[in-house]
């Protein structure tokens, strides 16, 4: 069951990178851009589907997923803070719904 949980992590990360990516390829952001914001998607839904957090849900993915972006929201706020808005925005809307997802398909898998 662990293991059809974690590929459910990965694939609605991966879900939530391509959605993420839509509007950064629009707007003609570089690929680094793009290939390290597809990452992070990967990567939070990984940790969302293995973290025993005491949060359930839309919360815990919220929770990871601010905290995963912090480290790079430090270093993109400090030449465009501006920047940040978006960035967060997006972070807020795809991490509840990594979360929510995770949690209710990846027990089902």
């Amino acid at each position: 069951m662990r293991k059809n949980k974690i590929l459910c992590g990965i694939v609605f990360g991966a879900i939530a990178g391509v959605l993420d990516l839509i509007p950064m390829i629009i707007q003609k952001i570089s690929w680094d851009a793009n290939l390290s914001a597809f990452s992070m998607w990967v990567i939070i839904g990984f940790i969302l589907s293995v973290t025993e957090f005491k949060l359930k849900g839309i919360l815990k993915g919220i929770t990871v997923s601010l905290l995963i972006l912090l480290p790079t929201a430090i270093l993109i706020g400090w030449n465009e803070p501006v920047s940040l808005i978006p960035i967060i925005g997006m972070t807020l809307i795809l991490g509840s719904l990594l979360g929510y997802f995770i949690d209710k398909v990846g027990a089902n898998w």
